[in-house]
C-alpha cells in the first residue's frame, strides 16, 4: 500500500468545516479572469509555467491524515477517517500563487497511483494528465471561508492574513480522478498572488537573460 511509505501526520484533526461546492463556475460569482483561472480543464502545471520563468513545486507534506469533513464522500469513503494527504505550493517565479491539496485513500496502492509515495517536490499535475489512463471527473467550485481548514493552513504558511481585503476568502475548485476505478481527490487553493501572473512571451525570456 502507498502509505506504508509515509509518516504519520503530526496535526490534529480540524473541527468541522465545510465549504459549499458548486457544479457551475457561476456558483462563485467572480470575475472573468478568475473566471478562467477556475474553469479551465487543461493542466494547470503547464498554464503556471507559461506565465513564469521558473515554476517550481514546493511539498508542504505528504502523509496520513484526516479527511475533512467535506472531503471523504469524494473518494468513496463512509465517513471522515485518515487518508493519504499531499500538500504542495504552486510557485512562479518563488512566488507561491496556487495550494493544492490532494487525498486518496489508506487502501490506494501503488498499482493504481505509480509514482504518487515517490513525487516529492515534482509536479503531481503533470503525472496526471500524461498518464492516459487518468479520468478526470467534473470540476467543482467554491469560496473558503476562514472556517475552512484549509484557509487555516494557507494562514499558517504566512500567505495570508485575515485583515487583508484580498483574503476575506480564497477561490477554490477540486475534481476527482480515477485510474483503475480508484479515486483520488484533487483541491487548488488560488492564492491572491495568482493576479499578478500574465503570460510570458518570448521576448520576455530573451530580455531576462
Amino acid at each position: 500500500m502507498l502509505n506504508s511509505m509515509l509518516s504519520d501526520h503530526p496535526k490534529q484533526l480540524h473541527r468541522p468545516a465545510f465549504a459549499q461546492w458548486h457544479q457551475h463556475i457561476n456558483g462563485v460569482q467572480t470575475t472573468p479572469f478568475m473566471a478562467d483561472w477556475l474553469s479551465n480543464r487543461a493542466s494547470l502545471t503547464a498554464r503556471l509555467i507559461a506565465h513564469s520563468q521558473q515554476f517550481r513545486v514546493e511539498r508542504l507534506y505528504q502523509g496520513r491524515a484526516m479527511c475533512l469533513q467535506d472531503e471523504f464522500a469524494e473518494i468513496d469513503l463512509a465517513k471522515p477517517q485518515q487518508v493519504i494527504e499531499r500538500e504542495v505550493l504552486l510557485r512562479c517565479d518563488d512566488v507561491a500563487v496556487v495550494y493544492a491539496h490532494t487525498v486518496v485513500p489508506l487502501s490506494a496502492t501503488a498499482h493504481e497511483w505509480p509514482l504518487f509515495a515517490s513525487l516529492g517536490n515534482r509536479s503531481l499535475g503533470t503525472t496526471l494528465f500524461n498518464d492516459p489512463m487518468v479520468q478526470r471527473g467534473e470540476l467543482q467550485y467554491a469560496r473558503l471561508s476562514w472556517t475552512h481548514p484549509l484557509m487555516r493552513r494557507i494562514a499558517a504558511c504566512g500567505l495570508i492574513k485575515s485583515t487583508s481585503p484580498a483574503s476575506r476568502y480564497l477561490l477554490a475548485r477540486r475534481s476527482v480522478f480515477k485510474r483503475h476505478g480508484a479515486k483520488l481527490l484533487v483541491t487548488e487553493v488560488f492564492l491572491p498572488t495568482i493576479h499578478d501572473l500574465r503570460l510570458m512571451t518570448r521576448s520576455d525570456f530573451i530580455v531576462s537573460r
